[in-house]
C-alpha cells in the first residue's frame, strides 16, 4: 500500500479497530492504577525503564494512542500529552533550562507564554534573551555557551510573524542546542516543523485539534528526549491529561484537515474584505500578498491559517466594534466553530505595558480574529455592522 495521504491518517488514526474488542473507537480506560507485576518486573515497569502502564499521571492506554496519533501526524518518533497547552510549553521549556542557563525567544509570543517567560523563569535563575527579528543570523548571534534551548512560534500569536523554520532550526543544531517550535495556529495539516529540522513541536491541543471545550496541550518530538522528560519532570509536575480528555483529542483529530479547510478559507476571506474597509489602518495575514511573511509561509505551510488581526484608528475605536458585534463572539481562545474576536491589548497580552506593545506591533486598536465554521458571507455581514460603529 503506497502511504496515505493525511486526510485519511488523520480520519482513521493509528489504530482504526482495537485489536481485542473490534471497537472502531479508542476505549476510555478510565482508571487511575495499573496491576502490575511483584517484585523486579514491577519496580522496573514503575520507574518506566520496561513497557506497561502503572499509574495514569505516568501514562494510559488512551492518552498513549492519542500520542501515537500525533505523532504520526506531525512525523515525530512520539509524543508526550498534557493537560493544558501552557502544561506542554512549561514543561518542554523546564526540562531543558534551569538556573544560571539561558533560553533564546523571540519578543512576540503567545501571552501565557510571554507571562511564564517573564515572570516564572527569572524565579528559577534562567536568563530569557528575547529577539526582535528572530531570523537565523539572529538565532545563532543570541546563542552561547549557556544556551540550552531555542523557542520559538509561527506564525506568531497575535501579530502573525512568520518564523524560517528550517533556517532557525539550522542555526539552532549548528550550535548544539535544541528548538522548540510552538505550531498551535498551524496545526500539522498546515505546517510540519520537524520535517524542516526542528527539534521538538509544541501544540496547545484545547484551540483546533479539538475544535470545542477541552483543555490540553502535547509535545512531540525524539522518542529518547519525550522518554526522559515522562520519567522525569513530567511525572513530578503532574500535567497529564485525563484519559476521557485525551478521547475526546482522538475524536476532534479525525475531522481536523476538514474544519482546518474551513478555518483558512473564512480567514482569508475576512482578511481580504478587512483590507479593503476604509476604517481598518493594517490587517495581519500571512495569506495576504502584502505580508512581509507571505511568501516564506508559502514554503513552509500548505495554507495560511485560521487566524487573522486587523487594526482599527484607536482603543475606543476597537470597543465600539467590540459593542456592535451581534454574531461573532468575544472571547479568549481560538479554533472554536464559532468566529471568536479578542482584543489582546487588554486581556491576553496584559503583561506588556504600553510602550511595549506598541513596541511590538500592537496598539490599542489591535484585533484578533479566529475564523469560524460559518458561512463567509455572515461573518462579513457582521464586521460590517461593527465596522460602521467603529
Amino acid at each position: 500500500m503506497k502511504p496515505l495521504k493525511f486526510h485519511t491518517r488523520a480520519a482513521r488514526g493509528t489504530a482504526p479497530v482495537d485489536e481485542k474488542t473490534g471497537a472502531l473507537s479508542v476505549p476510555i480506560y478510565q482508571t487511575a492504577s495499573f496491576a502490575i507485576p511483584p517484585g523486579e518486573a514491577g519496580r522496573a515497569r514503575a520507574a518506566g525503564e520496561t513497557e506497561g502502564f502503572f499509574y495514569t499521571r505516568f501514562a494510559n492506554p488512551t492518552t498513549a494512542a492519542f500520542e501515537r496519533d500525533v505523532a504520526a501526524l506531525e512525523g515525530a518518533e512520539g509524543a508526550l500529552a498534557f493537560n493544558s497547552g501552557m502544561a506542554a510549553i512549561s514543561t518542554a521549556v523546564l526540562a531543558h533550562v534551569g538556573a544560571g542557563d539561558r533560553l533564546v525567544t523571540q519578543r512576540q509570543l503567545y501571552g501565557g507564554t510571554a507571562i511564564f517567560f517573564a515572570e516564572q523563569l527569572p524565579r528559577f535563575g534562567v536568563d530569557v534573551s528575547y529577539l526582535d527579528d528572530p531570523a537565523p543570523r539572529a538565532v545563532a548571534e543570541a546563542v552561547t555557551p549557556k544556551t540550552k534551548l531555542v523557542y520559538l512560534e509561527t506564525p506568531s500569536n497575535p501579530l502573525l510573524n512568520v518564523v524560517d523554520i528550517e533556517g532557525t532550526s539550522r542555526a539552532a543544531r549548528e550550535a548544539g542546542v535544541p528548538v522548540v517550535f510552538d505550531n498551535t495556529f498551524a496545526t500539522p495539516y498546515l505546517q510540519r516543523p520537524l520535517e524542516l529540522g526542528a527539534t521538538y513541536v509544541v501544540h496547545s491541543t484545547t484551540k483546533y485539534f479539538a475544535g470545542h471545550d477541552v483543555i490540553g496541550g502535547v509535545l512531540a518530538g525524539p522518542a529518547a528526549g519525550l522518554h526522559e522528560i515522562r520519567k522525569t519532570i513530567y511525572k513530578d509536575l503532574g500535567v497529564a491529561p485525563a484519559p476521557s480528555i485525551s478521547y475526546q483529542f482522538i475524536r476532534g483529530l479525525k475531522t481536523l484537515p476538514l474544519r482546518m479547510d474551513r478555518h483558512c478559507a473564512n480567514a482569508r476571506a475576512l482578511a481580504e474584505f478587512l483590507a479593503r474597509h476604509e476604517k481598518v489602518k493594517k490587517v495581519y495575514y500571512p495569506g495576504l500578498p502584502e505580508h512581509p511573511g507571505h511568501e516564506l509561509a508559502k514554503r513552509q505551510m500548505s495554507q495560511f491559517g485560521g487566524i487573522l488581526a486587523f487594526e482599527l484608528a484607536d482603543g475606543a475605536a476597537a470597543r465600539r466594534f467590540l459593542d456592535g458585534l451581534e454574531l461573532c463572539v468575544f472571547a479568549v481562545s481560538f479554533g472554536d466553530a464559532l468566529t471568536l474576536v479578542q482584543h489582546p491589548p487588554g486581556v491576553t497580552h496584559e503583561v506588556y505595558e504600553a510602550e511595549r506593545l506598541a513596541g511590538a506591533g500592537m496598539g490599542p486598536g489591535f484585533i484578533r480574529i479566529s475564523a469560524g465554521l460559518e458561512d463567509a458571507e455572515d461573518i462579513i455581514a457582521d464586521l460590517t455592522r461593527a465596522l460602521q460603529r467603529a
